[in-house]
Protein backbone atom coordinates (compact mmCIF):
# COMPACT_ATOMS: atom_id res chain seq x y z
CA UNK A 1 0.00 0.00 0.00
CA UNK A 2 1.31 3.53 -0.71
CA UNK A 3 2.69 5.40 2.25
CA UNK A 4 0.52 8.53 2.59
CA UNK A 5 -1.70 11.04 0.92
CA UNK A 6 -0.80 14.67 0.44
CA UNK A 7 -2.35 15.97 3.62
CA UNK A 8 -0.42 18.06 6.10
CA UNK A 9 0.61 17.85 8.88
CA UNK A 10 2.03 14.43 9.67
CA UNK A 11 0.53 12.80 12.78
CA UNK A 12 2.76 10.50 14.83
CA UNK A 13 0.75 7.88 16.71
CA UNK A 14 2.68 6.47 19.66
CA UNK A 15 1.79 2.98 20.87
CA UNK A 16 3.26 0.62 23.46
CA UNK A 17 2.30 -3.02 22.84
CA UNK A 18 2.50 -6.07 25.07
CA UNK A 19 0.80 -9.44 24.58
CA UNK A 20 -2.08 -8.10 22.48
CA UNK A 21 -2.35 -10.84 19.84
CA UNK A 22 -6.13 -11.13 20.36
CA UNK A 23 -6.97 -7.47 19.84
CA UNK A 24 -4.05 -5.96 17.92
CA UNK A 25 -5.34 -6.59 14.40
CA UNK A 26 -8.60 -4.77 15.11
CA UNK A 27 -6.59 -1.83 16.45
CA UNK A 28 -4.25 -1.71 13.45
CA UNK A 29 -7.11 -2.08 10.96
CA UNK A 30 -8.84 0.90 12.53
CA UNK A 31 -5.69 3.00 12.09
CA UNK A 32 -5.33 1.91 8.47
CA UNK A 33 -8.94 2.95 7.88
CA UNK A 34 -8.35 6.57 8.91
CA UNK A 35 -9.66 9.16 6.46
CA UNK A 36 -6.70 11.36 7.46
CA UNK A 37 -3.95 9.51 5.63
CA UNK A 38 -0.84 11.41 6.65
CA UNK A 39 0.12 9.51 9.76
CA UNK A 40 2.83 7.23 11.06
CA UNK A 41 2.39 4.61 13.75
CA UNK A 42 5.38 4.07 16.01
CA UNK A 43 4.65 0.75 17.74
CA UNK A 44 7.15 -0.58 20.28
CA UNK A 45 6.81 -4.13 21.52
CA UNK A 46 7.35 -4.56 25.26
CA UNK A 47 8.77 -8.11 25.37
CA UNK A 48 5.56 -9.86 24.34
CA UNK A 49 5.49 -13.62 24.69
CA UNK A 50 2.60 -14.24 22.31
CA UNK A 51 2.29 -13.48 18.57
CA UNK A 52 2.18 -9.69 19.01
CA UNK A 53 5.53 -9.11 17.32
CA UNK A 54 4.67 -11.28 14.33
CA UNK A 55 1.45 -9.33 13.82
CA UNK A 56 3.29 -6.00 14.02
CA UNK A 57 5.91 -7.17 11.52
CA UNK A 58 3.25 -8.39 9.12
CA UNK A 59 1.38 -5.08 9.16
CA UNK A 60 4.61 -3.07 8.89
CA UNK A 61 5.51 -4.98 5.73
CA UNK A 62 2.11 -4.24 4.21
CA UNK A 63 2.12 -0.48 4.95
CA UNK A 64 5.28 1.52 5.58
CA UNK A 65 3.41 4.04 7.69
CA UNK A 66 3.46 1.35 10.40
CA UNK A 67 6.88 1.21 12.04
CA UNK A 68 7.46 -1.61 14.51
CA UNK A 69 10.35 -1.87 16.97
CA UNK A 70 11.43 -4.22 19.72
CA UNK A 71 11.56 -2.43 23.06
CA UNK A 72 14.83 -2.23 24.93
CA UNK A 73 13.33 -1.39 28.30
CA UNK A 74 10.30 -2.58 30.25
CA UNK A 75 6.99 -1.12 31.44
CA UNK A 76 4.63 1.38 29.87
CA UNK A 77 6.30 4.78 30.22
CA UNK A 78 9.84 3.69 29.19
CA UNK A 79 8.34 1.99 26.13
CA UNK A 80 6.36 5.13 25.27
CA UNK A 81 9.60 7.11 25.60
CA UNK A 82 11.31 4.79 23.12
CA UNK A 83 8.43 5.20 20.68
CA UNK A 84 8.32 8.98 21.04
CA UNK A 85 12.04 9.30 20.38
CA UNK A 86 11.37 7.92 16.87
CA UNK A 87 8.50 10.26 15.99
CA UNK A 88 8.82 12.41 12.87
CA UNK A 89 5.40 14.06 12.97
CA UNK A 90 4.35 17.61 13.72
CA UNK A 91 1.35 16.43 15.74
CA UNK A 92 1.39 13.73 18.41
CA UNK A 93 -1.33 11.25 19.34
CA UNK A 94 -1.25 8.13 21.51
CA UNK A 95 -3.01 4.81 20.97
CA UNK A 96 -3.57 1.69 23.07
CA UNK A 97 -3.14 -1.61 21.27
CA UNK A 98 -6.34 -3.20 22.59
CA UNK A 99 -8.60 -0.30 21.52
CA UNK A 100 -9.80 0.94 18.15
CA UNK A 101 -10.49 4.26 16.42
CA UNK A 102 -13.50 5.40 14.43
CA UNK A 103 -12.28 6.12 10.90
CA UNK A 104 -12.78 9.89 11.29
CA UNK A 105 -10.75 10.26 14.51
CA UNK A 106 -7.53 11.77 13.16
CA UNK A 107 -9.31 13.90 10.56
CA UNK A 108 -11.48 15.48 13.26
CA UNK A 109 -8.61 15.98 15.71
CA UNK A 110 -6.30 17.51 13.10
CA UNK A 111 -9.03 19.62 11.52
CA UNK A 112 -10.03 21.11 14.85
CA UNK A 113 -6.43 21.61 15.96
CA UNK A 114 -5.66 23.56 12.79
CA UNK A 115 -8.30 26.12 13.77
CA UNK A 116 -6.30 26.98 16.90
CA UNK A 117 -2.66 25.99 16.33
CA UNK A 118 0.16 25.81 18.83
CA UNK A 119 -0.64 26.17 22.50
CA UNK A 120 -3.75 24.03 22.13
CA UNK A 121 -4.62 20.46 23.04
CA UNK A 122 -7.63 18.97 21.26
CA UNK A 123 -9.57 16.42 23.34
CA UNK A 124 -12.48 14.28 22.21
CA UNK A 125 -15.06 11.92 23.64
CA UNK A 126 -14.70 8.22 24.34
CA UNK A 127 -16.81 5.11 24.68
CA UNK A 128 -15.96 1.92 26.58
CA UNK A 129 -16.76 -1.47 25.09
CA UNK A 130 -16.43 -5.15 25.96
CA UNK A 131 -16.35 -8.20 23.70
CA UNK A 132 -18.72 -10.14 25.94
CA UNK A 133 -21.30 -9.02 28.47
CA UNK A 134 -21.97 -5.36 29.17
CA UNK A 135 -19.86 -2.37 30.14
CA UNK A 136 -19.88 -1.79 33.89
CA UNK A 137 -21.88 1.08 35.35
CA UNK A 138 -18.72 2.74 36.65
CA UNK A 139 -17.24 3.01 33.16
CA UNK A 140 -20.56 4.20 31.76
CA UNK A 141 -20.59 7.01 34.32
CA UNK A 142 -16.96 7.84 33.57
CA UNK A 143 -17.65 7.99 29.82
CA UNK A 144 -20.67 10.24 30.39
CA UNK A 145 -18.64 12.51 32.67
CA UNK A 146 -15.65 12.66 30.28
CA UNK A 147 -17.86 13.45 27.32
CA UNK A 148 -19.72 16.13 29.26
CA UNK A 149 -16.38 17.69 30.27
CA UNK A 150 -15.33 17.78 26.60
CA UNK A 151 -18.69 19.24 25.56
CA UNK A 152 -18.45 22.03 28.17
CA UNK A 153 -14.70 22.65 27.78
CA UNK A 154 -14.51 22.18 31.54
CA UNK A 155 -11.24 20.22 31.71
CA UNK A 156 -9.42 22.48 34.14
CA UNK A 157 -12.55 23.13 36.18
CA UNK A 158 -12.94 19.38 36.76
CA UNK A 159 -9.28 18.33 36.78
CA UNK A 160 -9.08 17.39 40.47
CA UNK A 161 -11.99 14.95 40.17
CA UNK A 162 -10.72 12.45 37.59
CA UNK A 163 -8.36 12.28 34.62
CA UNK A 164 -10.08 14.72 32.27
CA UNK A 165 -8.50 13.52 29.00
CA UNK A 166 -8.14 9.80 28.21
CA UNK A 167 -4.60 8.81 27.25
CA UNK A 168 -5.58 8.10 23.65
CA UNK A 169 -8.03 10.90 22.89
CA UNK A 170 -5.91 14.01 22.40
CA UNK A 171 -3.66 15.61 19.81
CA UNK A 172 -0.94 18.19 20.43
CA UNK A 173 1.89 19.91 18.55
CA UNK A 174 5.24 18.26 19.19
CA UNK A 175 6.76 21.53 20.44
CA UNK A 176 4.01 21.84 23.06
CA UNK A 177 4.38 18.20 24.02
CA UNK A 178 8.11 18.66 24.51
CA UNK A 179 7.46 21.79 26.55
CA UNK A 180 5.42 19.82 29.12
CA UNK A 181 7.97 16.99 29.31
CA UNK A 182 6.34 14.57 26.85
CA UNK A 183 6.58 11.04 28.30
CA UNK A 184 9.67 11.81 30.38
CA UNK A 185 8.29 11.82 33.95
CA UNK A 186 7.87 8.20 35.05
CA UNK A 187 4.75 8.95 37.06
CA UNK A 188 1.63 6.78 37.09
CA UNK A 189 -1.17 7.21 36.18
CA UNK A 190 0.71 8.71 33.25
CA UNK A 191 -2.36 10.12 31.48
CA UNK A 192 -3.53 11.99 34.58
CA UNK A 193 -0.07 13.37 35.28
CA UNK A 194 0.06 14.59 31.67
CA UNK A 195 -3.23 16.44 32.10
CA UNK A 196 -1.80 18.26 35.10
CA UNK A 197 1.29 19.17 33.11
CA UNK A 198 -0.93 20.66 30.38
CA UNK A 199 -2.64 22.65 33.14
CA UNK A 200 0.60 23.82 34.74
CA UNK A 201 1.95 24.97 31.38
CA UNK A 202 -1.22 26.93 30.64
CA UNK A 203 -2.08 25.10 27.42
CA UNK A 204 -5.60 25.63 26.15
CA UNK A 205 -7.69 22.46 26.02
CA UNK A 206 -10.50 22.50 23.48
CA UNK A 207 -13.11 19.77 23.79
CA UNK A 208 -14.72 18.06 20.81
CA UNK A 209 -18.26 16.82 21.31
CA UNK A 210 -17.80 13.58 19.38
CA UNK A 211 -16.78 10.02 20.23
CA UNK A 212 -13.22 9.73 18.92
CA UNK A 213 -12.08 6.54 20.62
CA UNK A 214 -13.42 3.11 21.53
CA UNK A 215 -11.87 2.01 24.80
CA UNK A 216 -11.78 -1.68 25.70
CA UNK A 217 -12.59 -2.83 29.21
CA UNK A 218 -11.23 -6.20 30.30
CA UNK A 219 -10.05 -7.91 33.46
CA UNK A 220 -6.30 -7.66 32.76
CA UNK A 221 -6.04 -3.97 31.87
CA UNK A 222 -3.18 -2.41 33.80
CA UNK A 223 -5.46 -0.02 35.69
CA UNK A 224 -6.91 -3.16 37.32
CA UNK A 225 -3.69 -5.13 37.86
CA UNK A 226 -0.85 -2.68 38.64
CA UNK A 227 -0.32 -1.59 42.25
CA UNK A 228 0.18 2.06 41.26
CA UNK A 229 -3.46 2.20 40.11
CA UNK A 230 -4.87 0.51 43.22
CA UNK A 231 -6.22 3.68 44.89
CA UNK A 232 -7.86 5.33 41.92
CA UNK A 233 -8.55 8.57 43.77
CA UNK A 234 -4.87 9.59 43.33
CA UNK A 235 -5.06 12.16 46.13
CA UNK A 236 -1.26 12.40 46.41
CA UNK A 237 -0.97 13.36 42.75
CA UNK A 238 -3.89 15.79 42.93
CA UNK A 239 -2.55 17.57 46.01
CA UNK A 240 0.96 17.75 44.55
CA UNK A 241 -0.34 19.75 41.62
CA UNK A 242 -2.88 21.72 43.64
CA UNK A 243 -0.08 23.04 45.83
CA UNK A 244 2.11 23.72 42.78
CA UNK A 245 -0.53 25.41 40.64
CA UNK A 246 -3.52 26.66 42.61
CA UNK A 247 -2.74 26.93 46.31
CA UNK A 248 -2.37 30.51 47.48
CA UNK A 249 -0.79 30.50 50.95
CA UNK A 250 -2.24 33.94 51.65
CA UNK A 251 -5.80 32.64 51.39
CA UNK A 252 -7.54 30.50 54.07
CA UNK A 253 -8.07 26.86 53.11
CA UNK A 254 -11.38 25.10 53.74
CA UNK A 255 -12.02 21.37 53.35
CA UNK A 256 -15.67 20.45 52.74
CA UNK A 257 -16.72 16.85 53.41
CA UNK A 258 -16.34 14.43 56.32
CA UNK A 259 -16.78 11.05 54.65
CA UNK A 260 -13.97 8.66 53.79
CA UNK A 261 -12.64 10.92 51.02
CA UNK A 262 -12.78 13.96 53.27
CA UNK A 263 -10.92 12.19 56.07
CA UNK A 264 -8.26 10.75 53.77
CA UNK A 265 -7.77 14.14 52.12
CA UNK A 266 -7.58 15.85 55.52
CA UNK A 267 -4.75 13.57 56.64
CA UNK A 268 -2.76 14.42 53.52
CA UNK A 269 -3.42 18.16 53.77
CA UNK A 270 -2.37 18.22 57.42
CA UNK A 271 1.05 16.97 56.38
CA UNK A 272 1.41 20.20 54.40
CA UNK A 273 -0.35 22.78 56.58
CA UNK A 274 -2.19 22.82 59.90
CA UNK A 275 -4.29 25.97 59.87
CA UNK A 276 -7.30 24.87 57.85
CA UNK A 277 -11.07 24.84 58.41
CA UNK A 278 -13.10 21.65 58.01
CA UNK A 279 -16.84 21.74 57.29
CA UNK A 280 -19.67 19.34 56.45
CA UNK A 281 -23.45 18.94 56.63
CA UNK A 282 -23.48 15.83 58.85
CA UNK A 283 -25.10 16.79 62.15
CA UNK A 284 -23.52 13.77 63.86
CA UNK A 285 -20.02 15.04 63.08
CA UNK A 286 -20.47 18.80 63.48
CA UNK A 287 -18.80 19.98 66.68
CA UNK A 288 -16.63 16.88 67.03
CA UNK A 289 -12.84 16.95 67.18
CA UNK A 290 -11.32 14.99 64.28
CA UNK A 291 -7.55 14.91 63.72
CA UNK A 292 -7.23 17.85 66.11
CA UNK A 293 -9.73 20.03 64.23
CA UNK A 294 -13.28 20.90 65.20
CA UNK A 295 -15.77 19.98 62.49
CA UNK A 296 -18.01 22.94 61.61
CA UNK A 297 -21.25 23.38 59.72
CA UNK A 298 -20.67 24.33 56.08
CA UNK A 299 -22.20 27.76 56.69
CA UNK A 300 -18.89 28.56 58.40
CA UNK A 301 -17.50 29.05 54.90
CA UNK A 302 -18.98 32.55 55.17
CA UNK A 303 -17.06 33.33 58.37
CA UNK A 304 -13.91 34.35 56.49
CA UNK A 305 -13.29 35.98 53.14
CA UNK A 306 -11.37 34.88 50.07
CA UNK A 307 -11.12 31.20 50.98
CA UNK A 308 -9.92 28.38 48.80
CA UNK A 309 -12.35 25.49 49.16
CA UNK A 310 -11.60 21.83 48.45
CA UNK A 311 -14.77 19.74 48.22
CA UNK A 312 -14.46 16.01 48.91
CA UNK A 313 -18.07 14.90 48.41
CA UNK A 314 -18.84 11.87 46.24
CA UNK A 315 -22.60 11.96 45.70
CA UNK A 316 -23.47 13.63 42.41
CA UNK A 317 -26.66 15.23 43.72
CA UNK A 318 -24.80 16.67 46.72
CA UNK A 319 -22.08 18.10 44.47
CA UNK A 320 -24.76 19.82 42.39
CA UNK A 321 -26.28 21.35 45.55
CA UNK A 322 -22.88 22.54 46.74
CA UNK A 323 -22.05 24.04 43.35
CA UNK A 324 -25.37 25.92 43.32
CA UNK A 325 -24.81 27.16 46.86
CA UNK A 326 -21.30 28.39 46.08
CA UNK A 327 -22.65 30.20 43.04
CA UNK A 328 -25.12 32.00 45.31
CA UNK A 329 -22.17 32.98 47.48
CA UNK A 330 -20.40 34.35 44.39
CA UNK A 331 -17.68 31.71 44.49
CA UNK A 332 -16.06 30.79 41.15
CA UNK A 333 -14.73 27.36 40.09
CA UNK A 334 -10.94 27.21 39.63
CA UNK A 335 -10.57 30.57 41.37
CA UNK A 336 -12.33 29.76 44.67
CA UNK A 337 -13.24 26.08 44.78
CA UNK A 338 -12.30 22.67 43.40
CA UNK A 339 -13.98 19.27 43.63
CA UNK A 340 -11.75 16.39 44.79
CA UNK A 341 -13.31 12.93 44.37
Amino acid sequence: MPATGNHEPLVSIVMAVQNEELDLEKCLDSILAQTWENWELIAVNDHSIDKTWEILEDYAQKDNRIKAYQGKRHKLIPILQEAYDRCQGTLINRMDADDYMPDYKLEVLVGEWMKYGKGTVMAGGTSHFVEEGIVGEGFKRYDAWLNDVAKRNAHYEEIYQECVIPSHCWIIHKDDFDAVGAFDPEVYPEDYDLCFRFYRKGLKIVGIDRILHHWRDHSVRISRTWDCYEDNRYFDLKLKYFYEIDRDPDRPLVLWGAGKNGKDLARLILKREKDIAWVCDNEKKIGKDIYGMQMKHFIAVLDTEDQQILIAVNATDERIKIRDLLKQWHKEPVRDYWFFT
